[in-house]
């Protein structure tokens, strides 16, 4: 292929990624509220526990209006977009190499006026803007081992359908269960990194520093099952949001490869 052939194919990819990654933050970021609300609860003391998703949504809804369920999506549309447009690119890139081939002002308050305070009073480091770093790589790292590789690998052992509908629909479930299994492996990483990056129980005492000092803490603490807290919002929000992300970026690539 000539490098201007390459060029084009590269940057499909990347506007595909990218569609993928912006279309499923927006339909999917109130379920990301509600999970991260899940894993900063600290057991039955913890006033402002929700007693279920349902009750989370309800109170959220009644307490901060249907906006809140939208709080801090601008970080994710500005960091999530463009990580999801090199995500998808890289990823066809690797396949070809291994041979793999088949809102209103007032919304919320300013990213970047959040990014200065945290430099300017913590820094940089890891107690700082890069807070949970660790425990960020791993849940990264874990889920998109399991989701691409999941869903790639039994996409391909389960045929293609002719009819239009029925072949979305085996795309759509494989994508949701791919979202599914990577969400409940990938999910201690996920409160690890809540826990590290949210506020500490004692103000001024840092008890949560590192991944799996964090991960050993809690289970210490609160038991096996407190590791998987806000399991069941994360794989509402990662089940479908997977399906989501690989049929927009499917499909957009497809509409690209044909009318680009």
């Amino acid at each position: 292929m000539a490098g201007g052939g390459l060029a084009r194919e590269a940057a499909q990819q990347i506007a595909a990624g990218g569609s993928a990654g912006l279309v499923e933050i927006c339909l999917m970021h109130p379920l990301d509220v509600v999970k991260t609300r899940f894993q900063i609860q600290r057991g039955s003391a913890d006033p402002n526990r929700y007693k279920s998703v349902g009750d989370s949504f309800r109170t959220i809804f009644r307490t901060e209006g249907l906006f809140g369920f939208y709080k801090g999506i601008l970080p994710p549309i500005l960091a999530e977009t463009p990580k999801r447009a090199v995500k998808f690119f890289t990823f066809e890139q690797y396949k070809k190499l291994l041979g793999y081939m088949s809102l209103p002002p007032g919304f919320q308050p300013s990213t970047l006026a959040y990014a200065r305070h945290i430099i300017k009073t913590e820094g940089m480091g890891l107690q700082g803007l890069n807070k949970g770093l660790t425990a960020t790589l791993g849940r990264h790292g874990v889920f998109n081992m399991v989701y691409f590789g999941f869903y790639f690998n039994v996409k391909n052992i389960i045929p293609a359908n002719k009819d239009p509908t029925l072949e979305f629909l085996r795309k759509f479930g494989i994508g949701l269960t791919s979202g599914t299994i990577a969400s409940i492996i990938n999910i201690p990483f996920d409160v690890a990194k809540s826990r590290i990056q949210g506020p500490q129980p004692v103000p001024g005492d840092i008890k949560y520093r590192t991944c799996f000092q964090t991960m050993a803490t809690v289970y210490q603490e609160e038991g096996f099952f407190a590791l998987y807290k806000g399991l069941v919002p994360k794989i509402m929000r990662l089940g479908p949001g997977g399906a989501v992300m690989f049929l927009v970026y499917e499909y957009t690539y497809l509409w690209l490869q044909e009318n680009w």
